[in-house]
C-alpha cells in the first residue's frame, strides 16, 4: 500500500480506501462484510469511508463492528452527513440540529470517540452556509471530528466554504467526488480550485460502477448477478454507461491493461491515482477477493504514452462538463 497526504493537511491516508456504499448492511451482511474489512486491513488499507445514510445507518454499524478491536490511532474513519437518516423533517440536510445529532449517531454506530474526516454529503441549498460551517466548527472544537470535508460540491461552493473555514480556523481539507476515466467533470473547475485551496480528492466509483471492469459486453445480456439489475444496488447509476458505444470502447482497453500487467479494474483505479490532486480512490467489495485484487493498483505508475492512448479511446464517450459536477443525485449517493 502507498500513502498520501489528504490535500495539504497533515493527515496521511491510504491511497486506496475501503468504502461500504451499497454493500454493508444491504447486499452484504456482517460475516461477509467483516471478511472484506479484514482483507482490506491485510492489504494495508487504513482508510475506511461510510455515511449515515448507507443502508439506513446499518452500514456504519457493520463497519464499526468489523473494525472492533483494531488500534484506533492506526485507522482513518470517514463518514458523511446530509441525506435523510430518519423520518423527521430535521433528519436531513446541513442544519445545526441535524449535524449535531448526526455526529453523535455516527460515533455510536462506529463505536469510536471521534471521526477523522466528517463530510458534508451534498451542498444544502436550504440552509445558510454560515450555519453549516459554524456547526462543523463546533464539531471539530468538541473533538468529535478532526477534519472537515465536502462531497460533490462545485468549485464555487468549495471556495465559499473554504473562506468561512479559514475565518473559523477549522481544517476543510477534502472533497469526495465521483471520478473515473469515464466521469471527468471535476477536472475543469473543481480540481484547480482544490489545488489552489489545498483540498485533496477522495474519489468514489473509480471503476464507473463496474463498467470499467469490462464485465458488461456490447450487445450482450446483463450478467444474472450484477448491480445493473438491482434497483437497490445502484442500477440507475450504471445505466448511463450501458450503451454499446461505451462498452465497445471499454473492451478496447484490454490490450493496454495487459501491457501494464493489470486487470481492467486495476487499470481504472490506477488511472485515477495518476491525478496528483487525488488523495485516495475508494473501492468497494462484496467479496474479500475483490479487495485483494483491486488493491494491486496501489503504487502503479502508468506511462504517458499509455495514458494518452486511454484518452484517445475513452474521450468520445467520457463526460467532462463541469456543470454536471453535482449531477450525482439521491439515486447515486456514495
Amino acid at each position: 500500500m502507498e500513502f498520501r497526504h489528504l490535500g495539504r493537511s497533515g493527515l496521511i491516508i491510504s491511497e486506496i480506501a475501503y468504502g461500504n456504499w451499497l454493500t454493508h448492511g444491504s447486499q452484504v451482511e456482517q460475516e461477509t462484510a467483516t471478511a472484506c474489512i479484514r482483507a482490506a486491513l491485510d492489504a494495508g488499507i487504513t482508510t475506511f469511508d461510510t455515511a449515515d445514510v448507507y443502508a439506513e445507518t446499518r452500514a456504519e454499524t457493520v463497519l464499526g463492528q468489523g473494525l472492533k478491536g483494531e488500534r484506533r490511532a492506526g485507522l482513518e474513519l470517514l463518514t458523511k452527513v446530509y441525506f435523510p437518516a430518519g423520518p423527521g423533517r430535521n433528519d436531513r440536510g446541513l442544519s445545526r440540529k441535524h449535524i449535531m445529532e448526526s455526529i453523535d449517531g455516527s460515533l455510536r454506530r462506529l463505536q469510536t470517540d471521534y471521526i477523522d474526516l466528517y463530510q458534508a454529503h451534498r451542498y444544502d441549498h436550504s440552509t445558510p452556509l454560515e450555519e453549516t460551517m459554524d456547526a462543523f466548527a463546533d464539531v471539530v472544537r468538541s473533538g468529535k471530528a478532526l477534519y472537515i470535508g465536502v462531497s460533490e460540491w462545485t468549485a464555487e461552493q468549495i471556495r465559499a466554504a473554504h473562506a468561512l473555514a479559514r475565518e473559523l480556523h477549522i481544517p476543510l481539507v477534502s472533497n469526495q467526488p465521483q471520478y473515473s476515466a469515464l466521469w471527468r467533470v471535476i477536472e475543469a473547475e473543481v480540481v484547480p480550485a482544490s489545488e489552489e485551496l489545498g483540498l485533496g480528492q477522495v474519489v468514489w466509483s473509480p471503476i464507473a460502477q463496474g463498467v470499467l471492469t469490462g464485465k458488461y459486453l456490447p450487445g450482450a445480456r446483463l450478467p444474472a448477478s450484477t448491480r445493473a439489475r438491482d434497483d437497490k444496488g445502484g442500477a440507475a447509476s450504471v445505466a448511463r454507461w450501458l450503451r454499446n458505444d461505451v462498452l465497445e470502447r471499454v473492451q478496447q482497453l484490454k490490450p493496454l491493461a495487459a501491457e501494464a500487467g493489470l486487470s481492467l479494474a486495476q487499470l481504472a483505479v490506477a488511472w485515477v491515482l495518476q491525478n496528483s490532486n487525488v488523495s485516495a480512490a475508494i473501492i468497494g467489495a462484496s467479496r474479500p477477493e475483490q479487495v485483494t485484487e483491486n488493491v494491486k493498483a496501489a503504487g502503479v505508475k502508468l506511462d504517458a504514452g499509455l495514458l494518452k492512448r486511454m484518452d484517445e479511446i475513452l474521450t468520445p464517450v467520457a463526460r467532462f462538463d463541469p456543470a454536471i459536477t453535482a449531477e450525482a443525485s439521491p439515486q447515486t449517493r456514495p
